[in-house]
């Protein structure tokens, strides 16, 4: 639930703003021509950074980064809801970008590694898949119920609460995973020789990620879905 949740959030961000851009534009002042950016400084530093997000997430650590896209979010969230001039508001956009950047491939991540057995996995990136293709069609209607009963800064605003339930409910339910030195995080035990005499990650194994011992190393580390 709390990786969904922060999906949810990045998908909302790419469409939750688009039916707010004329109250924004009146009460910013912007032209026409310039307001476009609004969506656009999120769409466009979210896409050119999300490579380079999921190396970051490598290297320093899946949840660590996870934490830090969820409360980066939520700050450039609040500072786009009060920004009193439009280019602070195309700056906060755009930290959100980067921000989302960080956060959607260290959640992605965190999937693979945080469930282990095949149909768990397997309904977990079912439900991101679903709230991935949803989030969308979601941000539209809440956009329009947000700009039309409070103001379009709510789009933004509505961010925070979000993002900070989930950075606390992330603390207490997703086990730390350190990255490795070559930038590869772990959390798995040290090997230990089988009663057979060979090595957990034999060619003997009979499938792929069982050792013959069944060891813990064996399934964390030889598994295709590990790495």
């Amino acid at each position: 639930m709390v990786i969904a949740a922060a999906t949810l959030m990045v998908v909302l961000d790419t469409s939750i703003i688009n039916l707010t851009l004329p109250q924004a534009q009146a009460a910013l002042g912007m032209s026409d021509a310039t307001r476009g950016w609004v969506v656009t400084a999120y769409t466009l530093t979210f896409g050119a950074l999300l490579l380079l997000g999921g190396r970051v997430a490598d290297l320093l650590g899946r949840r660590r980064i996870f934490l830090i896209g969820l409360i980066g979010f939520a700050a450039a969230s609040a500072l786009g809801g009060i920004a009193p001039t439009a280019g602070m508001l195309f700056a906060a956009r755009a930290l959100q970008g980067v921000f989302a950047a960080l956060l959607a491939p260290a959640a992605l991540s965190l999937i693979s590694i945080t469930f282990v057995e095949d149909r768990e996995r397997a309904k977990a990136f079912a439900v991101y898949g679903a709230v991935a293709g949803g989030g969308g069609a979601a941000g539209l209607i809440l956009g329009g119920v947000l700009t039309e009963y409070t103001s379009w800064r709510w789009c933004l605003f509505i961010n925070v609460p979000i993002a900070v339930a989930a950075a606390l409910a992330a603390v207490r339910t997703i086990p730390p995973v350190e990255p490795s030195p070559a930038g590869t995080a772990t959390t798995c035990p040290a090997p230990s020789p089988s009663p057979r005499g060979h090595l957990p990650w034999s060619t003997a194994s009979p499938e792929p990620g069982k050792a013959a011992d069944g060891s813990a190393w064996a399934r964390c580390c030889c598994s295709p879905w590990r790495w």
